[in-house]
């Protein structure tokens, strides 16, 4: 935590996740003046519990009276301080519907960004519409597809300053899992990949997809038969999962202008998998499109008041 007390921002954004809450002390024209975080997530804390973990992150800094914090992820969700009820697609990209939270001392003005939710297919999204606005504030007019890998990897259409529709593929997930809970563990231990060995995977899969769950076991048999590398194995997993992916999602990116959002390690590995059919996906940092997101949001406030 900051201990400096001559911090004196104009306002708050909070980016406040499953497991981690990080607030930034914001100046009036979207600047970051001090940062700080701390390990108590959503999944930590109980509705009255988010309050006081926000004040005692925050309360170094010299705060206006009142001031406005802009906060967005899962502190909005049925389990966070307040749900903050997602909108439905098609809707509009920029504009985040921000909820006033309740109970708060007169000091804050806390608000919450909703999610957004797709009925057919059923999909939900929270976080991400606050990158994808932030996106959008620093790339007015753009139109294409965002794909923000992660855990849970997004695909979202934009047209026209409107979410048209997006998917959402659970592929940083089973990695996590495949790789600590099923016997390929024996043979993923370790760190380092092999880019050859990615590429090679991500166009097998891409082209035979139905090959995957066999594939996935010739991992382990090519180990215990042949010493492969665990960076190879690794790899060839990564590649295999994303190319799943891509084979899915493939109505979303053929054709189509692309933008990536997310941690570079991990974009990094989706842009190399795209650039093997030929799409050409711009590198974006979802810690600036975040904040870029709620500052868009806070501008949006001022306005109004």
């Amino acid at each position: 935590m900051s201990q400096d007390a001559t911090i004196a921002p104009d306002w708050i954004a909070v980016d406040w996740g499953t497991s981690t809450l990080r607030a930034f002390a914001m100046n009036v024209d979207g600047a970051v003046l001090a940062q700080t975080r701390s390990e108590q997530g959503m999944s930590s804390l109980a509705p009255l519990e988010f309050e006081p973990a926000l004040r005692a992150l925050i309360a170094d800094w010299s705060l206006p009276n009142p001031c406005t914090v802009v906060a967005c992820g899962m502190v909005g969700s049925r389990q966070g301080w307040q749900e903050a009820p997602y909108r439905s697609v098609p809707c509009g990209a920029k504009s985040n519907a921000p909820i006033r939270v309740k109970n708060v001392g007169d000091d804050l003005e806390v608000w919450l960004i909703a999610g957004i939710k797709q009925s057919d297919p059923a999909d939900v999204m929270r976080g991400e519409e606050t990158q994808i606005a932030g996106f959008l504030a620093l790339n007015p007019d753009w139109d294409g597809v965002l794909c923000l890998p992660g855990t849970h990897c997004k695909w979202v259409h934009i047209s026209a300053g409107e979410i048209v529709s997006f998917r959402t593929f659970m592929t940083g997930e089973l990695f996590d899992v495949i790789s600590k809970n099923t016997v390929l563990r024996h043979s993923l231990e370790g760190t380092g990949s092999n880019d050859a060995d990615f590429l090679n995977a991500v166009s097998d899969t891409l082209s035979r997809p139905e090959k995957f769950a066999a594939n996935l076991f010739s991992l382990r048999a090519a180990d215990l038969l042949n010493g492969q590398a665990p960076a190879s194995a690794r790899a060839k997993l990564s590649g295999a999962l994303i190319g799943m992916e891509l084979a899915a999602a493939k109505p979303y990116w053929l054709g189509q202008n692309i933008a990536l959002i997310g941690a570079s390690t991990l974009c990094t590995l989706y842009k190399q998998a795209m650039a093997q059919q030929g799409i050409n996906a711009a590198l974006t940092d979802a810690a600036s499109v975040t904040r870029a997101g709620l500052s868009a949001t806070y501008k949006a406030l001022t306005r109004k008041s």
